[in-house]
């Protein structure tokens, strides 16, 4: 005796779910690398690509060779321990040939938002700002100098 009446119709969603499977299976084969996985949920080759890069930073001490006019207002201010790049970017090209890769300079009212955002998540002692509140847009460098944030910048103490 038949315990289902169109045994069929059961036959015919395995196969659609058996030929899903392993249309999934394969596209999962063809689609994700071969080491991921091996560290966790990371492709082990990431660290082999990420270390065959070529290194774009120059390091803090390259600038501070050229520039020991800003390391001294650095000293004086709170951005002291912050290394130039990590504002400037990867600066290797620049330290190579001075005279023709000339950096630009960021934006500040796009950079110093980026650490300075006000965020329950940071330190209280931590200086945040609401930017657009605190600023109305204009860049920061309009009132506080960049490299040392509570000295005056150049034009605003001759005014």
């Amino acid at each position: 005796m038949h315990r289902f009446k169109d045994a069929q119709h059961l036959l015919r969603l395995a196969a659609v779910f058996a030929a899903g499977f392993l249309l999934f299976m394969g596209l999962r084969s063809a689609l994700v690398p071969r080491s991921f996985g091996q560290y966790g949920h990371f492709r082990g080759n990431a660290l082999a690509e990420i270390a065959a890069r070529p290194i774009n930073y120059a390091g803090h001490k390259a600038c501070e060779d050229c520039h020991s006019d800003i390391v001294e207002i650095k000293h004086t201010g709170k951005h002291v321990g912050v290394n130039c790049e990590a504002c400037h970017g990867p600066q290797e090209k620049h330290v190579a040939d001075p005279a023709e890769v000339v950096p630009k300079l960021p934006d500040t009212s796009v950079l110093c938002p980026r650490c300075h955002e006000a965020n329950l998540a940071k330190p209280v002692n931590f200086p945040q700002v609401n930017s657009k509140e605190h600023s109305s847009g204009q860049p920061c460098k309009t009132c506080h100098q960049p490299h040392s944030p509570l000295l005056m910048p150049e034009e605003k103490k001759k005014s």
